[in-house]
């Protein structure tokens, strides 16, 4: 992605989409110039001091027929997002019909989190009421164009802030066309986008801004905590993963191959929750291997906009280079190549099987965002244990056991904010987004999660007398 001139706009600078899958510009946005957010920031403030006023129901009645709104745009949206990023279509208008199916019920469980707590004693009575900070920066990933902007505004919308969305630069266009649907509802200046690369980005934590909430790689997350911290401003940081997926001995390792394909080959693998790496019994690590080597041949890979089409491009060039270059390393080092390895024409890897894979590769320390999944094999639960928790990462993890109480204990111990046993890692409905260790600083999502979009304040007087 890259800031082009356009003599013929207003603003010099314009910031162009490129289609990963052909190369072709999509669309392209103004780039908001960086002494132009201070002036953006003081609008949101004015903004936000009628929005701030309303209850939470009241915010969320306002909001409501938005839902209508991306229902009908769904098709759209996901075209758009599937052109922006690569990801195949029916995956992409999934997450668009996702964000509006969901939307009411969501608008419900954040009215409902953020409702006033009493707290009574002998001597007080408390209200813990949450209100707004002020003013949130909003800065997102493109890996879900649609969900994540949505994750981060709706929350942060019903808490009663303003909200100033920075999309990532290679979906700047699909994050603009959500932005204008909720504003067809909202009061002008609450919801305001701005477009750039990672110069807005940090130009916006360093604002007058009370609330950033992020999601990215772990490095800019760092940044990020780093900048914010000279106005102790309020952070949530979802950050990347290097998930770990347990296989253990009495596995279904037909369910447990079926999982790893689909989990380590969805959207390219460029998904924060990704696994990238799975620790494999030795007694069983042959006949997982081969199911999983079949199940990989009958992916298709290609234009994502073709049907049948389950594996896209990568986002860019760079992505790309990044990926095969940790695979070359660690096939260097001494991995087996179990399927793919190779580069394909454009911004396409092949997906990727690496046996025999060990914690002396990068590929198996630093997250890998691309269709390669690496395999180890363990002698001992323990060892597994250890080598899943052998890494600063701790978003998410699964292991596949029938053992289900052994499989339990196994998750037990995993060092992560989101374990599945027998799936994939994410929770029921009202469970929280999280990660541990260097993968979150904060969270999202959950009546928990949406209470952090807010101020807690405690009114309290004498409790009368009885």
């Amino acid at each position: 992605m890259s800031l082009q001139a356009a003599s013929t706009s207003a603003n010099p600078r314009v910031l162009a989409s490129i289609d990963p899958a052909t190369g072709e510009v999509v669309g392209t946005v103004p780039v908001t110039a960086v002494d132009e957010i201070p002036r953006l920031v003081f609008q949101a403030r004015e903004a936000q001091r009628g929005w701030g006023a309303l209850t939470h129901a009241q915010r969320a009645e306002v909001l409501r027929p938005a839902a209508a709104r991306l229902k009908q745009e769904a098709k759209r949206l996901g075209d758009l997002a599937s052109r922006e990023m690569g990801k195949p279509l029916p995956e992409a208008v999934g997450e668009a019909n996702y964000c509006a199916d969901g939307f009411d019920g969501e608008l419900d469980e954040i009215v409902a989190a953020l409702a006033d707590i009493e707290r009574v004693d002998r001597r007080v009575r408390s209200v813990l009421r949450h209100a707004p900070l002020g003013v949130c920066a909003a800065i997102t990933p493109w890996n879900f164009p649609i969900l994540m902007p949505h994750q981060s505004v709706l929350p942060a919308l019903v808490a009663g802030n303003a909200v100033l969305l920075k999309p990532s630069e290679e979906t700047p266009l699909v994050a603009c066309e959500y932005a204008r649907i909720l504003n067809e509802f909202l009061p002008g200046g609450v919801l305001t986008p701005v477009f750039g690369d990672g110069t807005q980005g940090r130009a916006l934590v360093l604002a007058a801004v009370d609330l950033v909430v992020f999601t990215g790689s772990r490095e800019t997350g760092k940044r990020i905590l780093s900048d914010a911290a000279t106005g102790l401003k309020r952070v949530i940081l979802e950050l990347g993963g290097k998930d770990p997926l347990v296989v253990l001995d009495d596995a279904d390792l037909d369910a447990a191959a079926a999982f790893a394909v689909r989990n380590s080959f969805r959207n390219a693998g460029q998904v924060c929750v990704s696994t990238e790496r799975i620790y494999v019994d030795r007694a069983v690590k042959g006949e997982f291997l081969r199911k999983m080597a079949e199940k990989t041949a009958s992916l298709r890979q290609g234009d994502p906009r073709e049907p049948g089409v389950g594996v896209g491009p990568m986002v860019h060039a760079r992505q790309k280079a990044k990926v095969l270059a940790q695979v070359d390393a660690a096939l260097a080092a001494g991995a087996s190549l179990v399927a793919g390895g190779e580069a394909r024409e454009g911004n396409f890897v092949a997906p990727t099987i690496l046996a025999d894979c060990t914690h002396a590769m990068e590929i198996m320390r630093e997250e890998t965002f691309g269709p390669v999944a690496c395999v180890q094999d363990f002698g001992s639960v323990d060892e597994a244990v250890r080598l899943a928790n052998d890494t600063p990462f701790g978003l998410g993890a699964a292991v596949f056991g029938r053992d289900l109480a052994r499989a339990g204990e196994v998750a037990s111990r995993i060092e992560a904010g989101m374990v599945g046993i027998n799936q994939g890692c994410g929770g029921a409905d009202g469970c929280p987004w999280v990660g541990a260790k260097e993968s979150g600083y904060g969270f999202h999502s959950g009546p928990e999660g949406h209470r952090q979009f807010a101020q807690v304040r405690v009114i309290s007087r004498a409790a009368e007398a009885s």
